[in-house]
């Protein structure tokens, strides 16, 4: 890219399209125009309404420097800290996944049967998008987020705050616990929900994702180990004795695993087990009761 006085907000534009096309950057004109966006502080209106504007040196070196990120496919969603989902903003960096569309799936199934005055389990609850969406759109619900990653929980604790309030941490609203999935936790502790988007790519498979997910996103929020269905057999084989009696677990899963889960569920004698699919046809989740 190259700066000149007369450069207006709209060649600037052109300029950043031209750079990520180049770089082969999927969706490059939206992720030009967002980082745009971002970077000046504008919105869409801005382009169609007043792309003669004037821009400084200032201005375009910090545009310059998001779509340089960009091009060496950092996701736009590490550049901006941010990303948007069940409606509300989380803060992201490269120490959690970023929540996806995919996963509204997961959290709109547990709202369904989600009553007042339930505890939720958030298992490798990572930013805590899961978590905090539940807690936002239910009624005098509290919640534990477990992760492995102490570096993740800081940033659930962000979110807690952004999305929940500042006092949800204090008020034992939200707790967050470090540790390797139940490893610590006490038996007495009873849910009426758990809830999982776990690790589940074959260890294999991941060299062969798009550099964005492969080069970007931590790696321990991915590797599903040898088959994908590791974390599943853990979380399954536990999660019966943390739920209360009818308590119901959900599990998120890659689009090729919904019957080997709903097999494992199963064999620990869950109930009414159900596998639902996303919008584009795709399993997606599966959940089922406790056992008696």
């Amino acid at each position: 890219m190259i700066y000149n006085e007369k450069q207006t907000y709209a060649e600037l534009f052109r300029q950043g399209c031209e750079e990520l096309r180049a770089a082969g950057v999927g969706e490059a004109d939206t992720d030009a125009r967002l980082l745009l966006e971002w970077c000046l502080g504008t919105d869409r209106n801005t382009l169609l309404a007043h792309g003669d504007r004037g821009v400084s040196r200032e201005e375009y070196d910090r545009y310059a420097d998001a779509v340089g990120r960009r091009r060496a496919r950092v996701p736009l969603q590490y550049i901006t800290g941010e990303q948007d989902f069940m409606g509300l903003t989380f803060v992201v960096n490269e120490k959690v996944l970023i929540p996806r569309q995919d996963t509204e799936v997961l959290a709109e199934e547990v709202l369904r049967h989600l009553h007042d005055g339930m505890r939720i389990l958030d298992m490798c609850t990572g930013s805590g998008c899961i978590l905090f969406s539940l807690l936002r759109y239910s009624n005098g619900c509290t919640g534990v987020g477990v992760d492995v990653s102490e570096e993740a929980l800081s940033v659930a604790r962000a979110n807690a705050e952004r999305i929940l309030g500042a006092q949800a941490l204090d008020s034992m609203r939200v707790t967050l616990r470090q540790g390797d999935l139940f490893t610590g936790m006490d038996e007495s502790d009873r849910f009426d929900i758990i809830v999982s988007n776990p690790p589940y790519i074959k260890t294999s498979v991941i060299e062969s994702l798009m550099p964005e997910v492969r080069e970007h996103e931590p790696r321990t929020a991915l590797d599903g180990h040898e088959d994908g269905l590791f974390f599943y057999r853990q979380i399954i084989g536990q999660a019966g004795r943390f739920l209360q009696g009818g308590g119901m677990l959900f599990l998120e899963i890659g689009y090729d695993q919904g019957e080997s889960v709903r097999l494992l569920m199963e064999e620990a004698g869950y109930r009414e087990i159900e596998v639902i699919r996303d919008y584009a046809g795709l399993d997606r989740v599966v959940c089922g009761g406790k056992y008696v």
